[in-house]
């Protein structure tokens, strides 16, 4: 039986059909082309080097195409990768679909779904709910269907949904706990603190940054979608509330060297900062561990200062 691809130990023989997300054309320090690889299947990523690479693979393998994989799992710098020896194009009647290769939310997008319309039913403030149902209206499919990221956190199909809701879900308990916080706002800005990776990032499949992604970035995207939809909506962007909902958004990441333009200053704002990383973390973490074998330390976590975590023996 074929394992996935981050179930394979060191020495094991490698046979998979995978996705190529990342194929990137690299020399060696001798001048000669290779192709730095990664490839995806729904456990997770495989990284590896196709070497002496001539223009016909290069022209072949890139980014998005499915292919017949066969090496052996090594590791490189302590991090898992395949010794390729032989690589070629998925064919007539093998496996071509994408969406067979990616990792998916643990909950089924009707249920992401249907928890989006609650948590958008909770919302009473009337400036902020008729905003938030705005934007999700017009961004609703691609809010189901994209990563929350490209590589570090929920980067999986449906991981801008599953992160976001995880928050929402977050955000009432932390406000039942603290009713000096304004639930409304603070759901608000859970719902939308994210939404400008559907401008930022290009798609559930093989994903990049989009230009405005690398450029602008998301917190001044959604900023921008916010005030389009303000002024659609015929909003006053000088009211409290306006400004109130673009601060927690603006402000969620924290600090002006992590991308927010400035720093929490109400109460909403900083929960709601300090719930995304956990939420970020908590999904890094886990995803990290069940990849581990009890006793053992996982790989480097780069979105968490590169740090080992160690899982623990199951108690008896």
């Amino acid at each position: 039986m074929t394992s996935l691809l981050t179930q394979y130990q060191d020495n094991d023989a490698v046979d998979n059909f995978a996705l190529i997300t990342s194929a990137d054309v690299r020399l060696t320090k001798t001048g000669k082309n290779y192709i730095s690889l990664t490839f995806s299947d729904r456990s997770g990523d495989l990284p590896g080097n196709l070497w002496d690479a001539n223009q016909e693979q290069i022209d072949q393998f890139t980014q998005g195409k499915i292919v017949k994989l066969q090496g052996v799992r090594g590791a490189f710098k302590n991090q898992p990768q395949v010794q390729i020896t032989s690589l070629r194009l998925s064919q007539d009647g093998e496996p071509n679909n994408p969406a067979d290769f990616m990792a998916h939310a643990p909950v089924k997008t009707a249920d992401l779904d249907a928890q989006l319309n609650d948590y958008l039913l909770m919302i009473s403030q009337p400036t902020w709910n008729r905003m938030v149902r705005r934007l999700f209206k017009q961004y609703h499919d691609q809010f189901l269907q994209f990563p929350a990221a490209k590589k570090n956190h929920h980067a999986f199909n449906g991981g801008l949904a599953f992160h976001s809701l995880s928050i929402a879900q977050l955000a009432k308990s932390v406000s039942q706990q603290y009713p000096q916080l304004n639930a409304d706002l603070l759901l608000a800005g859970a719902l939308l603190h994210d939404l400008g990776k559907v401008i930022e990032l290009s798609g559930p499949i093989a994903t990049e940054y989009t230009l405005a992604g690398d450029l602008i970035g998301h917190i001044t995207l959604i900023d921008e979608q916010i005030v389009l939809a303000a002024n659609e909506l015929h909003f006053d962007l000088n009211s409290e509330e306006m400004i109130l909902l673009r601060h927690v958004v603006l402000a969620h990441h924290g600090l002006l060297e992590y991308g927010s333009p400035v720093r929490p200053m109400v109460m909403e704002a900083q929960v709601l900062n300090q719930l995304d990383n956990l939420d970020a973390s908590m999904q890094m973490m886990t995803g990290a561990l069940e990849k581990t074998a009890p006793g053992n330390f996982s790989t480097r976590i780069f979105g968490l200062d590169n740090r080992r975590f160690y899982k623990s023996e199951p108690e008896a």
